[in-house]
């Protein structure tokens, strides 16, 4: 039975990963009428007034020094910061399902890199697990064959890219989540994120003298209501979300909820975009699934037997 805390962890998992599914959607959305770093930049904008005007008005109360604010920047720089940039120049080049289907890497990578930085060991059925989710990425690649553009090799890379971000904030969020409030961590990242994307969007366009096209996407109700989604929901729900789940669940756990953004992106995509899934993507995606809850539940298997071996042991 799961505790009352450990629910809510799960509960706060499955939000973040529906959000996060369709923001790919909102995403391209975005991009239809705007460039990507205008559009981070008022997306950014948005989250940082919705959580920064209850801090100014003092109905949410922050205990943070600029010590803390230097501890979190590291942070800060993969996910949003790097993890948005790479997202969103990505999906300029592919596809919201294609997008999806990148996102359920993230176990992968962040294994890897708990590996590397954690020392943490894994089975071989676990690293086994990890080559059939890297040949179902492999498999696309080929199977797209000669359809695969320079621009559309560039999404898909930029894409992984993004999931290495991510994975690299699950190996360091832990700890500091567990130290931090998370409305504390969710103010500076997306102060960060808000001053870093609006800085230099606003030095692009004035370099170029261009500022009127930074406000220009404002006039489309589809860009402002994506923008709403994505800021609101995906940039400061899903930072809330995430840093509330990571402080109460392994990392490695939390990662195995971005297989359900993969299938749920995957449909929205095909619904409300009209893009073609074809019978290679599903293969791909269910080998990349397949291999990260082998990564994930493979190593469970084999304390269960030691457990169970060692209980035999005691008993005779």
């Amino acid at each position: 039975m799961l505790g009352t805390s450990q629910a809510k962890a799960y509960l706060a998992a499955s939000l973040y990963a529906i959000i996060i599914s369709l923001s790919f959607l909102f995403v391209k959305l975005a991009l239809a009428v705007s460039d990507p770093m205008d559009a981070m930049a008022h997306r950014f904008t948005i989250s940082w007034l919705a959580i920064g005007i209850p801090v100014l008005f003092g109905w949410v109360r922050l205990n943070i020094s600029w010590k803390d604010i230097v501890r979190i920047l590291p942070l800060s720089l993969l996910y949003p910061a790097m993890f948005f940039s790479f997202q969103g120049y990505g999906l300029s080049y592919s596809s919201s399902s294609e997008g999806g289907i990148i996102q359920a890497t993230v176990p992968i990578f962040t294994m890897i890199l708990a590996s590397i930085f954690l020392k943490e060991r894994t089975t071989l059925w676990q690293k086994l697990s990890v080559m059939v989710s890297v040949a179902g990425v492999v498999f696309i690649f080929i199977m797209q064959g000669a359809g695969l553009s320079a621009d559309h090799l560039l999404g898909i890379s930029l894409l992984l890219l993004s999931c290495l971000s991510f994975a690299g904030y699950n190996v360091l969020a832990r700890p500091i989540s567990q130290k931090f409030k998370g409305m504390e961590i969710s103010f500076i990242m997306l102060t960060i994120g808000f001053v870093c994307f609006n800085g230099m969007a606003l030095v692009k366009h004035g370099l170029d003298g261009s500022i009127h096209a930074f406000v220009q996407p404002l006039a489309s109700p589809t860009f402002v209501l994506s923008t709403l989604y994505l800021g609101v929901l995906s940039s400061l729900g899903t930072t809330l979300l995430l840093t509330y789940a990571i402080s109460r669940m392994e990392a490695s756990k939390l990662s195995v909820f971005s297989n359900l953004s993969t299938l749920i992106s995957m449909g929205a995509g095909v619904v409300f975009l009209g893009e073609q899934l074809k019978y290679y993507h599903v293969i791909g995606a269910v080998m990349i699934v397949a291999g990260v809850l082998g990564t994930n539940f493979l190593d469970k298997v084999r304390l269960g037997s030691r457990l169970e071996l060692r209980e035999q042991k005691e008993s005779m």
